[in-house]
């Protein structure tokens, strides 16, 4: 623990002080126990600074599009000589599997599902419906998310292999603000990306567990209780802790192209046996009609109508704080696994490629569900109501030969999204707590795995994960505004770059 810096104390405090906050019960402290209190922060700022969480991840992808084009695509993320450290397919299933893993799984049935009972303007349950709810499926998983983890992870890569810094996040405004970003404020910044990141992943955490034993109840029909969750979580930390002291060209390489293969084999299943015409159809049309929407869908407010307004401030918004929340843990993994790409490679390969093969998810799972609920009169809507919407996706295999065996093969898919995340978590807690380190002793991934899982299993025992999330959201504001200050500092240090090699190639 010697490389451990103050990070790490303070962040370790916060996280046990906050888990036992959350333990306890209302009866003790009314009206201000963890529930309650990140409720009311998080309808304020929903509620008052909507526009801004919409304007910052627009910001995002303008930047990101911007640097795909711009004279500073050449830049490599390293020394001159560096050569990438993973091939294509690898670097793509470990940044696809850290950035949007259990998620897809959780959502890919489920949420168009909603959208189309529930739509965000328009009478529900119509072909409008059903359009716009794989438009906005496409539009909450597509660019935004990708563009935000792209901007930091950009940053921290130009940065960490380019110029040598720390690693960490702070070290990414030092163009900005010198020397004076090393104290006070530089560990600020830190504890915020520490803070983020424990909770976002002990969420998804609680959420991968919530899925895998709705999986398991229904393949073995076992009942659903927190004690079969609880001991999930347990199984499913032993796995994570073992992979993560492997190290990263081990344990995540090997699971992340695993998951590759068990996600293709299953959307492969529901796209062959399932109305593969119709899927096809739906994917180009819905993909059209995205790109055709996008500069309004990303600025849509709506002042006059508050329905509706609860609408955007349920979903779009609360997806967009939630992707910035992520943004430290997936931007840091990201960066750790892209030296010797181009800044052109790079944020290419980071917002093109999983936006686009997440929208075909969709069109499979989503398509498969919006076909059986529309045409053939199924009503999963119905059990999703009974069993929570966890039970979209193993509601939607009934309907295909083999259920039971693709369910359980959905369950392994899940688990191994699952080990994949919380092992990338602990190495991105690592380098964040030692100084940027590449290589985090394992003890300090030991401590950040147990408080992860911790945080997670004691959470979901109190029914109190919806609190975590929205804590995770809360921190999303600070961290937006360090986003946008990251993006003028890097702007800052290419344009000096830019100009010391002209410099160069003047004297010379």
């Amino acid at each position: 623990m010697k490389k451990v810096t103050v990070v790490f104390y303070i962040s370790a405090i916060i996280a046990f002080l906050f888990i036992i906050w959350g333990i306890i019960p209302e009866s003790i402290l009314p009206n201000a126990n963890l529930d309650n209190v990140t409720t009311i922060i998080q309808d304020f700022l929903v509620s008052e600074f909507g526009w801004f969480y919409l304007m910052s991840a627009s910001i995002f992808v303008v930047f990101a599009v911007y640097l795909i084009f711009s004279k500073y695509g050449k830049i490599k993320l390293g020394k001159a000589n560096d050569k990438p450290e993973y091939n294509y397919l690898t670097w793509f299933a470990m940044l696809f599997s850290a950035g949007m893993g259990i998620g897809l799984v959780f959502w890919g049935a489920a949420e168009p599902l909603s959208h189309f009972h529930d739509p965000p303007y328009g009478e529900a349950g119509t072909i409008e419906a059903a359009k716009t709810a794989m438009q906005y499926s496409f539009f909450h998983w597509g660019f935004h998310p990708w563009a935000t983890y792209a901007t930091l992870a950009l940053a921290l890569a130009y940065f960490k292999f380019r110029r040598q810094s720390s690693g960490v996040v702070s070290a990414t405004l030092e163009p900005l603000f010198g020397k004076h970003i090393k104290g006070g404020w530089g560990t600020t910044v830190d504890v915020i990306v520490v803070f983020a990141t424990i909770f976002g992943v002990a969420t998804s955490l609680g959420l991968g567990a919530i899925q895998i034993s709705g999986g398991v109840s229904s393949v073995f029909n076992i009942e659903q209780s927190s004690v079969l969750q609880l001991i999930i979580i347990a199984i499913v930390t032993v796995l994570f802790l073992t992979s993560a002291m492997t190290g990263l060209n081990r344990g995540i390489k090997y699971l992340s192209n695993t998951n590759l293969v068990l996600a293709l084999l299953l959307m492969l299943f529901l796209l062959i046996l399932g109305p593969t015409n119709f899927i096809m159809n739906l994917f180009t049309n819905t993909f059209g009609t995205y790109l055709q929407n996008l500069p309004s869908m990303s600025f849509r407010m709506t002042p006059f109508n508050e329905d509706n307004t609860d609408w955007i401030n349920g979903w779009t918004i609360f997806y967009w704080a939630w992707w910035i929340a992520w943004a430290p843990f997936v931007g840091t993994f990201i960066a750790r696994i892209s030296r010797g790409r181009t800044v052109r490679e790079f944020v290419s390969g980071v917002l093109l490629v999983p936006a686009i093969v997440g929208g075909f998810w969709f069109s499979v799972f989503g398509g498969s569900a919006l076909n059986l609920e529309f045409f053939e009169g199924a009503n999963i809507i119905q059990q999703i109501e009974q069993t929570g919407e966890e039970a979209a996706l193993f509601a939607v295999l009934e309907y295909f030969p083999l259920s039971t065996l693709v369910s359980a093969i959905a369950i392994l898919l899940i688990s191994t999204f699952f080990i994949t995340s919380a092992d990338s978590a602990t190495f991105v807690l690592g380098m964040q707590t030692t100084g940027g380190s590449l290589y985090p002793p394992n003890s300090v991934k030991f401590v950040w795995g147990l408080i992860q899982s911790g945080a997670a299993a004691v959470l979901l025992w109190q029914g109190g994960l919806i609190a975590l999330q929205t804590a995770s959201i809360i921190v999303a504001f600070p961290f937006a505004i360090i986003m946008l200050l990251i993006i003028i500092s890097l702007m800052k240090a290419f344009g000096q770059e830019k100009e010391a090699i002209e410099n160069n190639k003047s004297k010379g």
